[in-house]
């Protein structure tokens, strides 16, 4: 007999039975909780709420809420000490985990995190394990794959990991190789085939790295059962398809997943079946995309959320979220870009466009995962971006127009993207990329990747277009090639950087 978690239980039961409605005043009346709680007993958020002359007492609903002054990182956690940010100012006398941010938008910020996060996240892996990867049928080997410093991922789901382990009898077994890609090769190699199936959690970049390392040294990776769990960043369907053609398991929807979080809140939602399906048919359906996303040539990353674990909100395509953490934050400014969708929305507007949900999902055999939880979809950072002659341009089209079968033998599909000045003080946009191992730099495939570089720019961003048309030389990006793990660019065992911005 499976000894689940009694709130596992709980919670399944609840997703497979009640409505939307019924999560969306959960949300509610968790972040109105939150809000009250916060302005008696976070003495950082008394002070901000006497500052901006609001009364706590006088917000009585949602609507009022909504009217509360937003925080962040910088009028919020930048302004106060750590003992005035947490739960009764009592930083020195608990017990934290602390994780650093990775500096990747400015200096390193420090955010504490209890036991309550750890049991939070081991709650929401603990779904998503049953519900795609029915770790209580199979016996799992979970491959962490993510940085295990001070960093939050890796050590985040080694704790939740854990808890599940101790909490239920699953035949979970767990490695942490971090992001070694030769330690997670041999890992599979020596004990994969002992397992029913084996899971890697890793980001994107690294992952494909690891996989095409690992074909290159003689490595069968269809031999196993692999399943694939991301986080940090986005990635096209292009790529999905990519990774589990290389394990055997093009086309299936409930072999990967993404999540999307912080190191600010954690977890805060991921890729169902349903909403993978969804997103891999808008691409194809250009209507239902655009009604769906308020940027059209942009591939946001589409989740599912539990309410009352986070609550969501929009202002000007921003995300704003309340949640329990560390540092408690409530109407909190995430700076990524993204917005919200009910599933009741969702329903209509495939209906809209004479696609039945109902009939996707049964093709698709996913009933079992379908909750009537909302959707919330991000895009990268707003901060996220270089500024060329005035205007932004995003990682997100670089990565599509390098993700070519032309050159899947050539360069990895990492680059760093910055701005430069010639001599004469000219801006130029300089696209750093990194070759496969063996492959060496040649005019022709310079010529080749500034071409659709410049092809892809031209249909999704309009301003590069109209300024092209003025400064048709200056606005062709350089190509600087780098050899594989260039350590300027590309070092082994850290985080993609896929921008650089002067200082």
């Amino acid at each position: 007999m499976i000894l689940r978690n009694k709130k596992v239980n709980k919670l399944l039961k609840d997703l497979k039975i009640k409505s939307s409605n019924f999560w969306m005043n959960r949300g509610e009346k968790m972040a109105l909780n939150l809000f009250h709680d916060m302005a008696q007993r976070v003495p950082a958020y008394k002070k901000f709420l006497k500052k901006n002359e609001i009364k706590h007492e006088l917000v009585k609903n949602i609507e009022d809420f909504k009217k509360v002054p937003t925080i962040d990182k910088k009028n919020y956690l930048l302004k106060y000490e750590p003992e005035e940010l947490v739960w009764d100012g009592m930083y020195k006398q608990r017990q934290w985990v602390i994780s650093t941010t990775s500096g990747s938008t400015g200096d390193p910020f420090y955010f504490p995190r209890n036991s309550e996060q750890d049991f939070q996240y081991a709650l929401t892996a603990e779904l998503y394990l049953l519900t795609n990867f029915q770790v209580d049928k199979k016996s799992t080997l979970y491959i962490v794959g993510f940085p295990m410093g001070a960093w939050i991922g890796g050590l985040f789901t080694y704790e939740a990991l854990k808890i599940i382990s101790r909490t239920s009898n699953y035949p979970l077994s767990i490695i942490t190789p971090g992001i070694n890609k030769l330690e997670i090769i041999n890992t599979i190699k020596k004990i994969g085939h002992k397992f029913d199936q084996i899971i890697i959690g890793s980001y994107a970049p690294f992952l494909k790295d690891t996989l095409e390392e690992g074909q290159r040294l003689g490595i069968n990776w269809k031999k196993y059962n692999i399943g694939f769990i991301f986080s940090a960043e986005g990635f096209s369907e292009e790529y999905r398809d990519y990774v589990l053609q290389m394990v055997g398991k093009k086309g299936t929807i409930t072999s990967t997943l993404n999540h999307y979080g912080t190191v600010d809140l954690g977890t805060m939602s991921y890729e169902t079946p349903l909403s993978i399906l969804l997103r891999r048919t808008a691409i194809t359906k250009k209507k239902i995309y655009n009604t769906l996303f308020s940027q059209t040539y942009k591939l946001p990353t589409l989740t599912q959320y539990i309410p009352e674990h986070f609550y969501f909100e929009t202002i000007n395509d921003g995300l704003i979220c309340s949640s329990h953490s560390g540092y408690p934050l409530v109407r909190y400014d995430l700076h990524d870009y993204g917005g919200i969708i009910s599933y009741e929305n969702i329903i209509s507007i495939f209906k809209k466009n004479n696609i039945y949900l109902s009939d996707l999902i049964s093709k698709s055999k996913i009933i079992h995962t379908i909750w009537q939880l909302p959707f919330v979809y991000v895009y990268e950072r707003k901060d996220f971006s270089v500024s060329f002659f005035g205007f932004q341009i995003y990682p997100e089209t670089i990565r599509k127009a390098l993700w070519n079968k032309n050159f899947l033998n050539k360069i990895t599909g990492k680059f760093t993207l910055r701005v430069n000045y010639s001599k004469n003080i000219d801006q130029y946009l300089e696209l750093n990329i990194e070759l496969k191992p063996h492959i060496k730099e040649t005019k022709k495939l310079m010529f080749e990747l500034q071409k659709v570089v410049v092809d892809y720019l031209l249909v999704e961003n309009s301003s590069y277009r109209k300024t092209r048309e003025e400064y048709p030389n200056r606005t062709t990006p350089r190509i600087v090639f780098w050899s594989y793990e260039d350590k300027k660019y590309f070092k082994p065992g850290t985080k993609q950087l896929w921008i650089k911005k002067n200082q």
